[in-house]
């Protein structure tokens, strides 16, 4: 009779080891998926800029743009505020593809196109903006002294206005806590993310004409802010809603200096008086101490209106790069 033991099973070849230099326990690690990312990205812009070289050659070179002294119109702004949106918004697709992720675990979920935290944030920015500058008016560091556009010019360009800083909104927040701060919580974590992402916010900024040294450390501290925003709402719309309502409140509907950066009609014609500690300087109501206030404080009730820590998806962190 023949044995009763079981016949052997050839041993299969195991799957060999990944270079632990390259892969993590979700795939490939945060470090090398962010230099991709900024690969295709300078791919683009070098390709862009040398499309752009030759145009000039062909045809002349473009009008030199207007200088940084100069007040900016809410066209300039619009155009390349989307520009640069959709750049990054394509390469952040891109790398989606690669990653088999959606655009929504980066920040941006587009099912319901404004929903209701962008509407709670627009109102909480300018809520945020006139708190600052009214406490200012208290400390007679702030009035207003004038009306600068009216009738129907007034509605026009607070509408071409509102359109500029919303392209600001969704690029500035996209650029610094979109994919960037997505990928770098999955290596680094969310807050070390957040203060990377943040400190990159402020450098950006330092070219600003006006900008001063508290202005850029408010910079940052608004980094951090809106981090917290998008932790405890999910996404980015509450933090896009702020952003705009903030600029708009500042530029065009009071009319004080956006980090130094003036506006052409605008409705208010305004004046500060006092150090410039109070009322900012050149800088404008960024380079306040207030602001520093205003931001802690609106800090605190987003945690304590919002209490649920909803960033990052899950559905997005269990997903392995392929």
């Amino acid at each position: 009779m023949g044995s009763d033991a079981l016949p052997s099973i050839p041993e299969l070849p195991s799957e060999p080891k990944r270079n632990e230099i390259f892969y993590g326990p979700n795939g490939l690690r945060a470090g090398w998926r962010l230099l991709i990312f900024l690969l295709i990205l300078s791919g683009i812009v070098g390709g862009l800029l040398l499309a752009a070289h030759y145009s000039a050659v062909l045809y002349g070179p473009r009008p030199a743009p207007p200088s940084q002294d100069a007040a900016v119109t809410p066209g300039i702004i619009a155009l390349g505020e989307i520009s640069l949106f959709g750049l990054l918004l394509f390469v952040s697709w891109i790398m989606g593809r690669i990653e088999r992720r959606k655009i929504s675990h980066y920040g941006l979920p587009f099912r319901t196109p404004f929903p209701k935290n962008f509407w709670a944030g627009l109102l909480w920015g300018f809520v945020a903006i006139s708190g600052v500058l009214f406490v200012m008016f208290l400390f007679h560091g702030f009035r207003i002294t004038g009306v600068d556009t009216h009738g129907s010019a007034l509605a026009l360009s607070a509408l071409e206005w509102w359109i500029a800083f919303l392209a600001v909104g969704f690029f500035e927040e996209f650029a610094f806590r979109g994919y960037v701060q997505f990928t770098l919580t999955t290596g680094i974590g969310f807050w070390p993310a957040a203060c990377v992402t943040s400190a990159l916010f402020a450098y950006v900024h330092k070219t600003n004409s006006g900008e001063s040294p508290l202005g850029l450390f408010q910079v940052a501290a608004f980094g951090i802010f809106a981090c917290i925003a998008l932790r405890r709402t999910g996404n980015l719309w509450w933090p896009i809603g702020f952003h705009a309502a903030w600029d708009w409140g500042q530029t065009f509907f009071y009319g004080v200096p956006d980090s130094g950066m003036t506006a052409s009609h605008n409705f208010l014609h305004t004046a500060f008086n006092g150090p410039t500690w109070l009322t900012g300087g050149s800088t404008g109501p960024e380079g306040s101490i207030l602001t520093t206030i205003a931001l802690v404080v609106a800090s605190l009730l987003v945690m304590r209106f919002y209490r649920e820590v909803r960033y990052p998806d899950p559905d997005g962190l269990g997903l392995r790069f392929r």
